[in-house]
């Protein structure tokens, strides 16, 4: 490959982890004062393994979950300030080991685009307290076509 070409691919990939994302699409600041907490604040609230993923946007292990599992009827909240966040209606088996969706309920997240791993990828949070959920892909089934793939220690399930 000649080496203009190795170049211009480097600057394809690198230039976009060095632009700012808008304001528009970042989540890490909470929509509502009251949840905009302190890391020490939110050590308190939270286990160790929950704050890893809602502060700090880590992943739990696969299938490490019991929400992977849960078949119930009722809501899926935030474990972080249980803002409702998706309905029992639009979870699936998405065979990832994590809790997914198709959908998730009316002004429920935010998303704003994860360069971790060098390729973009859509993550989402919370609309309230900015607490980190997971990653949407475009994978998912009928209607939305959605797989929003949610780490289980980010949510608390409630029956109904």
């Amino acid at each position: 490959m000649p080496r203009r070409s190795v170049l211009q691919a480097l600057l394809g990939v690198s230039l976009p982890l060095a632009l700012p994302i808008p304001a528009a699409l970042a989540a890490s600041a909470a929509d509502d004062p009251a949840w905009d907490l302190t890391p020490q604040q939110w050590r308190k609230r939270l286990s160790k393994e929950a704050f890893e993923v809602l502060r700090q946007e880590g992943t739990e292990r696969p299938f490490s979950s019991p929400l992977n599992n849960e078949k119930r009827d009722g809501t899926f909240l935030c474990a972080g300030c249980g803002l409702p966040l998706f309905s029992s209606v639009t979870k699936y088996d998405s065979g990832t080991g994590w809790p997914s969706f198709y959908d998730h309920l009316p002004d429920a997240i935010r998303t704003k685009v994860d360069f971790k791993l060098i390729i973009p990828r859509t993550e989402y949070h919370c609309r309230r307290c900015g607490g980190h959920q997971g990653h949407v892909f475009n994978d998912g089934p009928r209607p939305t076509g959605k797989r929003y793939c949610n780490n289980g220690v980010a949510l608390v399930f409630e029956p109904g």
